[in-house]
């Protein structure tokens, strides 16, 4: 008597928990051609707008219609098909002729002697979460034609060539990890003698890093109304010391706590009457100078990075180039790069591949960096990478 009212029980807890559950449960039967449903709770009915008597002995296929996927539907038959489970996401139609994105989990129920008898669905409406996954890759895609538009008017602030030298000769590359980088370069022709080269490389990534790379190019540019590079002797404009560029832009660009941003800096004048370079080297990685024998030297930073400390005096380094010696000035990203087992490039490598180039064209030298990095990083850079070389051609 026990079991009799035991198993009454549990029949009918087993029929109000099907009843109350907040998802569609719907049960078909695999022995009846076309597999009819036997069975829907209420919730199948408030999900879908058909009541149980209008689903009962229908395929469920009903919830399908035009813009239903065929691969989702394919999908459901070839899982009933094998007998197997299976949980798909489907475009569905309610009764009204509205839609709703179902997440349908089909369970086969065996019996005794192993023949699936019954198909148990699970409807689960996750119109909401695929709504608003759909305005969130939208909103994506809007923000990537952004970047797109960003980094090209970034690039543009690159130098489309490099201005004629008497004795010199530079060439460069730079190439972002990402869509926008902090990274930045330019070669500018101050006045009949004197050419201007800078490196930079703002910490940090993204939007924010672009953003202030932006500003500095503007700051130091050859237009003499927005820029940091001249002095007015009483007479006209002159090209101002590295130091002074330097201090100008460590006032101006000082660290601020709420967003740190700083940068590392190469600036140098290159006199074309006596081929010598005035620069300041501000936490920038060691400057490469290749002599025309095949010996080097690492001309290192003796200043820190622009913004970090107020009111500093910046020192200049002078580099006296003869014929046939070369100068690599690059950013972290290149002597940072790490290799998928966590191993960094470093400066002796660039520096021996350097000098292995020294028998190549400067562009191809150049090319021959930013190759090593590739290869280093097996084609996945984790930061932006500029390199920016000189040549002396001639006495």
């Amino acid at each position: 008597m026990s079991e009799k009212i035991f198993s009454y029980i549990s029949d009918e807890l087993k029929d109000r928990a099907l009843a109350s559950a907040g998802e569609g449960i719907t049960i078909a039967d695999a022995r009846l051609p076309d597999m009819p449903l036997i069975y829907v709770n209420p919730a199948f009915e408030r999900v879908t707008g058909y009541s149980r008597h209008e689903a009962i002995g229908s395929n469920c296929r009903f919830l399908q219609g035009p813009d239903t996927d065929p691969k989702a539907a394919e999908t459901i038959r070839t899982a009933i098909r094998e007998k197997r489970g299976c949980v798909v996401e489907i475009l569905n139609y309610r009764k009204d002729g509205t839609t709703f994105w179902n997440r349908l989990t089909i369970t086969p129920v065996f019996n005794q002697s192993g023949m699936v008898t019954h198909f148990i669905g699970i409807q689960s409406d996750v119109t909401a979460r695929r709504i608003a996954e759909e305005k969130l890759a939208d909103a994506n895609r809007e923000m990537q034609r952004d970047l797109e538009s960003a980094a090209q008017i970034q690039k543009s602030l690159l130098p489309a060539s490099a201005p004629k030298l008497k004795n010199m000769e530079i060439a460069w590359t730079y190439r972002p990890s990402r869509e926008l980088g902090g990274d930045t370069l330019n070669v500018l022709r101050l006045d009949d003698n004197t050419v201007a080269v800078y490196v930079l490389d703002v910490t940090g990534h993204g939007v924010p890093a672009s953003l202030l790379s932006f500003t500095l190019a503007h700051t130091l540019s050859s237009f003499p109304e927005q820029s940091f590079l001249f002095d007015n002797n009483g007479k006209e404009l002159i090209a101002s010391a590295p130091s002074t560029v330097a201090a100008r832009l460590n006032q101006r660009f000082q660290l601020d706590l709420d967003a740190p941003q700083f940068f590392t800096m190469f600036y140098s004048l290159i006199d074309e009457r006596d081929n010598k370079l005035r620069c300041i080297i501000a936490g920038h990685p060691p400057v490469i100078l290749v002599k025309e024998d095949g010996t080097t030297d690492l001309l290192y930073a003796n200043n820190p990075p622009i913004g970090v400390m107020e009111k500093f005096e910046f020192a200049e380094q002078e580099i006296f180039l003869q014929p046939g010696d070369r100068v690599y000035v690059y950013t972290d990203g290149l002597s940072e790069a790490f290799s998928p087992e966590g191993k960094q490039l470093g400066s002796q490598q660039i520096k021996d591949a350097a000098v292995t180039a020294r028998s190549d064209t400067l562009q191809s030298g150049v090319r021959n960096l930013e190759l090593l990095a590739e290869e280093w990083t097996e084609g996945n850079p984790q930061d932006d990478v500029s390199i920016l070389a000189i040549e002396c051609t001639g006495e």
